[in-house]
């Protein structure tokens, strides 16, 4: 197995641009895949998409060496996680997690035993090259990049727990849900909530932990970029796919 490049990237401090998919389709993760980005996420929380269509992205990416896939599961279970690993998802991204206790189980469930919980069966896995790999369980733990989402005032909290959790790669604060947490739904750039955005990005780099964020305003990203945030989603397949196709519905019936 050829080494995590995006893991490394990510402990290094490089700045890595990406792009959400949540339209749940390969053939639309493909056309992305060849835009110049650093990384591409596969959302199963907030679009359609089940394992098999995951299966079906990561499948798509994987003719594309240059852009890393990254895998959002709805939730973090340890049986959900072990089947993305299974199925080749290296890099994993675990939505609303609030507690130090939480991480070390997410991070148990990536890992083998003795270091973890993660069930064996890598003779049948796409991750193994279906058993080819001989070395495989020798070297797959270290190959797992785990990032966490921090999306709550109970998260905020416990941050600089959860960042010094051995295993936990990158943090990633979740604006919409974390506005909802302040009592401000729908309103991310409230006062309150860009400062412990900001606040967050200097505590998870105090922890030596690469910080991550998501916004489709170029500006905002370009803010979060300056306070430190260093994996940044720039854009979704389906905010470029609405805007573009309004503007172009409204440009030819203005005229």
């Amino acid at each position: 197995m050829a080494e995590n490049a995006f893991k490394t990237a990510l402990q290094r401090g490089d700045t890595l641009y990406g792009l959400w998919l949540a339209l749940a389709d390969p053939y639309s993760a493909e056309v992305c895949a060849g835009a110049g980005f650093d990384w591409l996420l596969i959302d199963g929380e907030h679009a359609p998409n089940d394992l098999r269509s995951m299966l079906a992205g990561l499948q798509a990416l994987a003719a594309y060496p240059a852009v890393a896939p990254l895998v959002r599961p709805p939730v973090g279970s340890t049986v959900g996680i072990k089947q993305l690993l299974d199925i080749g998802a290296r890099n994993i991204l675990i939505p609303m997690v609030e507690t130090p206790e939480q991480a070390r189980e997410l991070v148990a469930a990536t890992r083998y035993p003795p270091r973890g919980v993660r069930g064996v069966g890598a003779a049948l896995a796409r991750a193994s090259g279906f058993g080819r790999d001989a070395a495989y369980l020798r070297h797959a733990d270290d190959g797992v990049c785990l990032m966490v989402q921090i999306e709550s005032v109970a998260g905020l909290a416990v941050l600089d727990e959860i960042a010094v959790v051995d295993g936990v790669d990158g943090i990633f604060i979740g604006p919409a849900d974390l506005a909802a947490s302040f009592g401000q739904l729908g309103n991310p750039v409230h006062t309150e909530v860009q400062n412990a955005i900001q606040d967050a990005a200097r505590r998870i780099r105090a922890a030596g932990k690469a910080a991550g964020i998501l916004s489709t305003d170029e500006a905002q990203a370009r803010s979060y970029l300056e306070w430190g945030y260093t994996f940044v989603a720039v854009g979704t397949d389906v905010t470029l796919l609405s805007r573009a196709s309004t503007a172009l519905a409204a440009h030819f019936k203005a005229g």
